[in-house]
This record gives structure tokens, C-alpha cells and sequence, in this order.
């Protein structure tokens, strides 16, 4: 989804008003924004827009690629800077970024989805340098499959190529079949885990949200570190000699 709600506690509650946004509209994000933080103090900013794209790097269009960085990785981008100035002139304020696991770990036929999660986890791990002394905490949240749309309601497809029958590519089709198991998350259990972790100082860098997700992740990492390990030599052969 392109598109993302801006709750307030204060006048936008009483009038049960919730601007709704296109994340890919620069112009409308910080005209919200700036709205909502002049109706009152905003603690907690949440960026959740996103969306997934399945299918072979090859296979995907332009417009796809552009659309999804859009989305996913320039919308949360564009949000999170349009909240900054507010919430370092009141004196501090959350920011809680969704990712996912696959901000960390990569499967095929996920290329871009994976470019703009590994993107925006970049992005949000700097700027929560930048603005702790500000006191603003920044949170990723990581989570694994859930019982949501994302599988069936905004996940889009790229057109196939007869080249990528029966390449590793396509194995998102079979997470995608109707009569697939259910994903193992539980929505209001992980928005419960995210709400609850806004009170938690300092504020975490990164949650994961699912054992199957902790998991993968964990694996993925300690795969890297090993292979980062192995290259002591290699790194150092780079290196001016010492004293030069």
C-alpha cells in the first residue's frame, strides 16, 4: 500500500478525523504532518506504509521498481524527516519504523522488496544516531509472516518470463496459494509487542517479531559473520604496510 493514516491523540480524536496519504506524495506528507503536530503533541510516529513484489529481478518493469522504492523506502524516508523538526522542538518523541525480517534476511524473487527494507533499515539506524541526543528513539520493527493482507490484499506480482519456470524466483508462489498454511503471526499480538515497546527506554533499536523470524534471522547473520571472519587476510592485503 502506498497510502498510510495519521491518528492524533487531540483534536484529529475529538473530531474522529484521520487524514488518509499517499506516501508517494512528498508535498501531502509534510502538509499532514505538519498538521497533525500543530493540532498537538505527538509522541509516537509510526511508518507502516508498504507493500510487497514478487517475482525476478529480470521480470520486474521500471514502473514496478519505481513504484516500490516510492513507496516503501522514499515515503517512509520523506515521512520520517517531515516529523523531525516537530519532534526535536517539543523535546523528544518515537519513531517506530516497520520493516521486516527480510530487512535481514533475502530470499529470491524479492529483489526490490528486499532493496527498500535494507534501504530504509539503513537509513532509520543512522538517523537514530543522529537525533538521541535530541531525546527521539527510533525503533525497526522486524516481523515475520502475519495474518494479514499483505500475502492476498497488496502484494503484486511481476509478468512471468518462460526463462524462470522452475527457478528458485518462483517459490514466493507457493506462499502465495490460497491453500497454503496460514502465516504463524498474530497482527494484534505483534501491535500489542509495538505498542508496549514505546514505553521501553532506552528505545530499542531493532524488535523482531516471530520465532520463525528471529529464527531466519539469526541464521542469516551468523552466515555473514562467518564469511566476514574468513576474510582477515584478504581485508588486511589492502592495508598501506605499516608505517607507510
Amino acid at each position: 500500500m502506498s497510502h498510510a493514516l495519521l491518528g492524533h491523540t487531540g483534536a484529529y480524536t475529538k473530531s474522529r478525523t484521520v487524514p488518509v496519504l499517499d506516501v508517494t506524495d512528498t508535498a501531502a506528507v509534510r502538509k499532514t504532518v505538519d498538521e497533525a503536530f500543530a493540532a498537538g503533541r505527538v509522541d509516537v510516529v509510526v511508518s507502516n506504509a508498504g507493500y510487497g513484489l514478487f517475482g525476478a529481478a529480470e521480470e520486474i518493469t521500471d514502473a514496478q521498481v519505481d513504484h516500490i522504492i516510492a513507496t516503501n523506502l522514499t515515503g517512509s524516508i520523506t515521512l520520517i524527516r517531515a516529523a523531525l523538526p516537530h519532534l526535536r522542538a517539543q523535546g523528544g518523541g518515537r519513531i517506530v519504523q516497520l520493516s521486516t525480517y527480510g530487512g535481514q534476511v533475502a530470499f529470491p524473487g524479492n529483489s526490490m522488496y528486499h532493496a527498500t527494507k535494507w534501504g530504509i533499515e539503513g537509513f532509520a539506524e543512522s538517523v537514530a544516531q543522529e537525533v538521541a541526543p535530541f531525546d527521539i528513539g527510533v525503533t525497526i520493527v522486524e516481523p515475520g509472516g502475519a495474518r494479514t493482507e499483505f500475502r492476498t490484499g497488496s502484494a503484486q506480482i511481476a509478468d512471468p518470463l518462460d526463462a524462470y519456470q522452475d527457478n528458485p524466483a518462483h517459490g514466493f508462489q507457493a506462499m502465495l496459494d490460497p491453500a497454503a498454511p496460514p502465516a504463524p503471526g498474530d497482527p494484534q499480538r505483534m501491535a500489542a509487542r509495538i505498542i508496549e515497546s514505546v514505553d521501553t527506554e532506552p528505545a530499542p533499536l531493532r524488535i523482531v517479531l516471530g520465532s520463525q523470524a528471529l529464527d531466519a534471522t539469526l541464521g542469516a547473520l551468523r552466515k555473514r559473520i562467518e564469511g566476514f571472519e574468513a576474510q582477515h587476510d584478504l581485508a588486511a592485503s589492502t592495508d598501506f604496510p605499516a608505517g607507510e
